[in-house]
């Protein structure tokens, strides 16, 4: 078997979604990124941005929607996976849905605004014209370790703030 022959595993598409979770992270955004695959191709990845750009939809599936939309010329998606590293929330889901991606894969659960499984499940929902199959938790500690540590640090900023601004004297 060459290089050539070697097909990338749902955990290697996983690994480069996570990759892009880091950048986000690295920007101060909530770590979480996408990519969308057509015929064992990445076409598109995107991660996070709504603190940088301050725009509601600026979410990693939304944002890698918009670049494959672009890319291959057409807002219908099928024949793509998308892969995310968290479970995508009700705007993300709808976005799916209407983009006709017929496969999604994420990595960590998501019980406060999941709607692929944790708090209703809008992609297998047959009163929609289009389901998607979902393939949940790969690399579910890599992508929910991502989140805990980014969210950690954020409430230990805050702490630390909180106690540098107690300790002023002004």
């Amino acid at each position: 078997m060459t290089d050539t022959d070697y097909v990338m595993t749902d955990e290697d598409y996983m690994e480069l979604a996570i990759a892009e979770a880091i950048k986000a992270s690295h920007l101060g955004e909530v770590p979480i990124g996408a990519v969308l695959v057509y015929q064992d191709e990445v076409i598109a990845s995107a991660f996070n941005l709504r603190e940088a750009l301050q725009t509601t939809a600026s979410h990693a599936e939304m944002l890698v929607i918009d670049k494959a939309n672009e890319k291959i010329g057409s807002w219908r998606l099928e024949d793509c996976t998308l892969y995310v590293t968290l479970e995508p929330c009700p705007m993300c889901a709808g976005a799916i849905l209407q983009s006709r991606i017929p496969r999604v894969v994420f990595g960590a659960s998501d019980p406060k605004a999941g709607c692929v499984g944790s708090l209703t499940n809008l992609l297998q929902d047959d009163r929609f014209n289009h389901q998607a199959t979902v393939e949940a938790g790969v690399l579910e500690e890599a992508c929910g370790l991502l989140l805990k540590n980014f969210f950690k640090q954020l409430r230990e900023k805050k702490k630390n703030k909180q106690n540098n601004d107690n300790n002023d004297p002004l």
